[in-house]
């Protein structure tokens, strides 16, 4: 990081944020992409494992069994580069997204700043830990909401099987449009910005009371940043975990929803009867279908971000400084 006293509302231009956030979404997407498929595959499944008369019902849907077994079942059944399905559209988001949420979460700091002021010091009069948590709101609320079509198609393709529903992004675009309309490709906004904000805003909250502490150890490599990252994803993901999963089930509805790997998705509706269909026929388990695979994902996932994003702006701010002199 730039330096161990700062925070990342004092860090580079609007452009170098930008730049490495766009950067870090790159990357940490294309590492994290299989992790994310078998996360949607699960939160998907609605019939039981322990209840074999769930199971009547499956329509050739099948059957996976915890995080490793349904890597297995994915590669044997549909291939290794099944693994990267919705890669495009996913790319495509979380460049966009990583772009949006560190700029807006340095613009909305600077502007809580102007609105309640400073102190003798230089420091603002709310509270570090609530700065941090309504700019990380904020942030998460700003980037959800521009890229969801992009996050609704990257889940849609991961949850096809061999039987395509959609042959290409461009006809996907196409075939919602038509058979949906534009609000089709907002289907799950609710939940998502419901799981989003107290997310994100707990996300900047524990990484920013986390990060400064961890620099000043000298870890090899800033691997601080990295560790910050995993600790307050794993805090923030495991809290709204019910909402995640609730946002995918809806994501997946309208004309094609018989027509994924899972053929047997039920009909959902809104969000808090969908909430109340998971926990009448899967039990309050059904909510955290995918959770232990999803924390795998998410501490990487926030550890390359939050590293990348941080190398990447010191090398564009030390350019900058470079060429001034």
């Amino acid at each position: 990081m730039s330096k161990s006293d700062q925070r990342l509302q004092d860090e580079g231009t609007r452009l170098q944020v930008v730049t490495a956030g766009a950067t870090a979404g790159l990357i940490s997407r294309f590492v994290v992409a299989p992790l994310d498929v078998v996360k949607i595959r699960l939160q998907l499944q609605s019939h039981s494992l322990s209840d074999p008369l769930s199971h009547v019902n499956l329509q050739g849907s099948p059957i996976y069994k915890g995080t490793i077994g349904t890597f297995r079942h994915i590669v044997s059944n549909e291939g290794v580069t099944a693994l990267w399905k919705g890669n495009v559209p996913a790319e495509l988001m979380y460049v966009a997204y990583a772009s949006i949420q560190f700029t807006t979460y340095r613009s909305t700091t600077l502007l809580l700043q102007r609105t309640f002021g400073t102190g003798k010091d230089g420091s603002s009069r709310l509270p570090k830990t609530t700065e941090s948590f309504i700019s990380g709101a904020a942030a998460g609320a700003a980037a959800t909401a521009a890229t969801y079509p992009l996050d609704l198609l990257r889940t849609r393709f991961a949850a096809q099987g061999n039987d395509r529903v959609y042959l290409s992004l461009r006809r996907a675009i196409g075939d919602i449009g038509r058979d949906e309309g534009p609000r089709g490709f907002f289907r799950g906004l609710v939940p998502a910005l419901a799981q989003i904000v107290p997310f994100m805003g707990l996300f900047f909250a524990v990484y920013e009371g986390a990060r400064l502490p961890l620099s000043k150890m000298e870890l090899p490599w800033g691997t601080g940043d990295a560790t910050a990252g995993v600790m307050a994803s794993i805090i923030a993901k495991t809290g709204v975990f019910p909402l995640d999963l609730v946002r995918k089930r809806i994501q997946v509805q309208g004309p094609t929803r018989s027509r994924y790997i899972h053929k047997n998705i039920p009909e959902y509706r809104g969000t808090i009867s969908t909430i109340r269909m998971v926990l009448q026929r899967e039990g309050l388990r059904g909510l955290y279908r995918g959770l232990p695979v999803s924390l795998i994902k998410a501490a990487p996932a926030s550890a390359v971000t939050m590293w990348t994003y941080e190398r990447t702006l010191n090398f564009l701010i030390d350019k900058e400084k470079a060429d001034v002199a």
